[in-house]
């Protein structure tokens, strides 16, 4: 099993930046690719990008430009850098990891409110 918890969202103006993180536990050497969803209220939820296991990032076309994905050094973390934030931008990202057995896991999720 794999735990996640992103840390990071909160209040910011438009055009800030924020950084979230999601940081795995358990059987971290079993992780695949860890990517970040979002669900904005009333909305579907969007996969805005996923980094694979050999470091290649992946982008929704509605972030490429102002997200950028990445892993930390131990690879039991990974980030998602938001610039130029935009109102629309506001929902609850959640992290998750594909294990290479093909097993999903879940963050719970960190609010980002963006204000115009």
């Amino acid at each position: 099993q794999v735990q996640l918890v992103e840390s990071g969202g909160g209040l910011v103006q438009a055009g800030g930046s924020l950084r979230l993180s999601c940081t795995a536990s358990g059987s971290i050497f079993s992780i695949n690719s860890m990517g970040w969803y979002r669900q904005a209220p009333g909305k579907q939820r969007e996969l805005v990008a996923f980094i694979t296991s050999g470091g290649t990032p992946n982008y929704a076309d509605s972030v490429k430009g102002r997200f950028t994905i990445s892993r930390g050094n131990t690879k039991d973390t990974v980030y998602l850098q938001i610039d130029s934030l935009k109102p629309e931008d506001t929902a609850v990202y959640s992290c998750y990891s594909v294990l290479r057995d093909g097993i999903l896991y879940w963050g719970k999720g960190t609010l980002v409110t963006v204000s115009s």
